[in-house]
C-alpha cells in the first residue's frame, strides 16, 4: 500500500476439501498485499480446535506468519498448555486471545471465565514468547453492563499482559476514535487496531451485527436494504463505504488494519486497491 501500513487478514478454518482449496486461493490473492499475519478463528467451546491448528500450521509452513485464535471458554489449563506447546514447536509467535463464544447449551466454562485470566495464564506459561492480541469493542461488548465496566474489563486484559488489541468491526469511525481517546485517558497505550468488515451480504451482516453489537448506521442500513437482491449494486456500495472508512482511519494514523475476510479475497482486494489510488 502507498500508506505503507501493516495489514492482517482473518480466516475461519474450512470444513470441506472445497473450502480448504478456496482458502488456499484466497490466501494466495491476499498474500500479494504483504500482510503482517493471517489469523485463524477458533469455534465456540473449542469446536474447531483441530481444524484451526491444521490451518495455522499450513499457513506457517508456507512462510507466512499465522496467528491462531485461542479461547478460554470450556478449556482446561492442561488443554491450553498443550496448545501453547504445539504452537511454540511450530514457531508460532502471535496469538489472538479471547474469551470466546459459549456454545448453545454449554454449562461448564472450564478453568477460565474471562479473557484476562487466559492472558495471565499464557504469560505465566510462555513468558514473552507470544505477542498477545485481545479483543476491543468501540461500541461496547454486547454483554457489557455499562460503558465504564466494559472499559474496566478491557483494561484488565491489557494489565494482564496484552500487547495489542483488534477491535470488533464498526462503520462509524467516531466510535473508534472516542474509544481510543478513552483508552488513552485511562492510561492504556497498546496499539488498538481497527477491525474492518467488508459488506458482502446485507442479511448476513445484519445477523452478525445483531449478535456482536456492531451498529449499522441508519443511513447505511436503509441504502443496503433498498438494494434487496441486487447484489452487484449492494457490493459496489459496500466497497465505497468501507474504502472511505479505511481512508478516514488511515488519515487519523491507525497502527494497522485487520480485515475480517469470511475466506474471500475479491472485495477486500478492491478496497485495498482503492486505498492505493489515494
Amino acid at each position: 500500500m502507498k500508506q505503507n501500513i501493516p495489514l492482517s487478514f482473518e480466516f475461519f478454518p474450512p470444513k470441506t476439501a472445497e473450502g480448504i482449496a478456496n482458502l488456499r486461493e484466497t490466501r494466495t490473492q491476499l498474500a500479494k498485499f504483504n500482510p503482517e499475519f493471517f489469523s485463524v478463528t477458533f469455534g465456540a467451546g473449542g469446536s474447531t480446535t483441530d481444524r484451526t491448528k491444521e490451518t495455522v500450521f499450513e499457513i506457517q509452513a508456507e512462510g507466512y506468519q499465522a496467528a491462531p485464535h485461542i479461547s478460554c471458554i470450556s478449556s482446561s489449563k492442561e488443554e491450553i498448555r498443550t496448545l501453547l506447546s504445539a504452537y511454540k514447536a511450530k514457531g508460532i509467535k502471535r496469538l489472538v486471545t479471547l474469551r470466546g463464544d459459549v456454545p448453545s447449551g454449554e454449562v461448564s466454562v472450564g478453568d477460565f471465565k474471562y479473557a484476562n485470566e487466559l492472558v495471565s495464564f499464557i504469560r505465566q506459561e510462555a513468558g514473552d514468547w507470544f505477542h498477545l492480541e485481545v479483543a476491543a469493542y468501540p461500541e461496547f461488548h454486547p454483554e457489557a453492563l455499562s460503558a465504564a465496566k466494559d472499559m474496566a474489563n478491557f483494561k484488565r486484559k491489557v494489565d494482564a499482559g496484552a500487547d495489542s488489541a483488534i477491535t470488533q468491526y464498526f462503520y462509524n469511525a467516531d466510535a473508534y476514535f472516542r474509544f481510543v481517546d478513552s483508552c488513552e485517558a485511562d492510561g492504556i497505550t497498546i496499539p488498538i487496531v481497527p477491525g474492518i468488515m467488508p459488506i458482502y451480504n446485507y442479511t448476513q451482516l445484519a445477523r452478525f451485527s445483531g449478535i456482536c453489537g456492531a451498529e449499522i448506521p441508519r443511513w447505511l442500513r436503509l441504502r443496503l436494504e433498498a438494494y434487496a437482491d441486487d447484489m452487484p449494486s449492494l457490493r459496489a456500495l459496500g466497497i465505497d463505504v468501507v474504502s472511505e472508512l479505511c481512508e478516514t482511519l488511515l488519515s487519523w494514523g491507525v497502527p494497522s488494519l485487520h480485515f475480517y475476510t469470511l475466506n474471500q479475497a475479491g472485495i477486500i482486494s478492491k478496497i485495498i486497491e482503492n486505498l492505493d489510488k489515494k
